[in-house]
């Protein structure tokens, strides 16, 4: 595993706008704190969210696109992309992988955060099937694809960028956990960051107070001290 000296860029691969804040927005306040270079992925435009008829799908992809990016500045993050796959509708294809294997190749990151391609029977909203496709096709574009000049050669021939190893990936919302990440001191910037999605967040009143349980339970999980809070997450060596 390496060392966290090492790690220098972290490329954060999701669905939707706001799964990074639900599922790891205090731990990367923790990194970006460190000195971390973060940079988001984002796949689709989360243009199926939201609940107004009368917002155009086409303007809810706008709104939630500045949305993240308001998050992402909650906790350090100003590099977002956005890769525009239809929201709802994301399949593990060739084509996703060779989008996310250019991403890699971009960022030349030392760990990826990724959403997990299993199934997590106690936590289905973590499982939507975008979620898992976008996990299935990020670790491909991790291993093999990303590091195998051979694989999507018109990366390297048309567009120059060189085969990057990633060196871990961290994978959240799935269902196995053995890395504990106490983010008690970043909480109030996680909070931040899922206010700024107010056309996913904004009826929650009681958003602070939920989240606050489900990172103490999470913390208990991890055997950290009483009142301590925690984001979960799978950590996968790449070698």
């Amino acid at each position: 595993m390496p060392e966290e000296t090492e790690i220098r860029r972290v490329l954060v691969i999701t669905a939707h706008p706001d799964d990074v804040d639900f599922g790891a927005a205090g731990t990367v306040a923790a990194w970006t704190d460190a000195g971390l270079d973060v940079t988001y992925c984002v796949v689709t435009d989360g243009d199926a969210g939201g609940s107004d008829p009368s917002v155009s799908r086409a303007d809810m992809a706008v709104l939630r696109r500045a949305e993240q990016a308001a998050a992402a500045k909650c906790v350090g993050v100003d590099d977002v992309r956005f890769l525009g796959y239809p929201d709802g509708r994301v399949e593990a294809t060739i084509g996703l992988r060779r989008d996310l294997a250019r991403v890699i190749r971009q960022v030349r990151p030392d760990r990826v955060l990724c959403q997990s391609p299993e199934r997590n029977y106690t936590r289905m909203p973590a499982s939507h099937p975008d979620h898992r496709a976008v996990g299935s096709a990020a670790l491909d574009a991790v291993y093999p694809d990303a590091r195998n000049q051979f694989a999507f050669p018109e990366l390297l021939a048309d567009e120059g960028l060189q085969p990057w190893t990633v060196g871990e990936v961290w994978m959240m919302a799935g269902p196995q956990s053995e890395r504990f990440v106490d983010v008690t001191e970043t909480f109030s910037r996680k909070v931040a960051a899922l206010r700024a999605h107010e056309s996913q967040t904004g009826h929650m009143d009681n958003l602070e107070e939920f989240l606050r349980g489900w990172l103490i339970r999470s913390a208990q999980l991890g055997g950290l001290a009483e009142g301590r809070l925690a984001e979960m997450f799978q950590v996968l060596q790449t070698g």
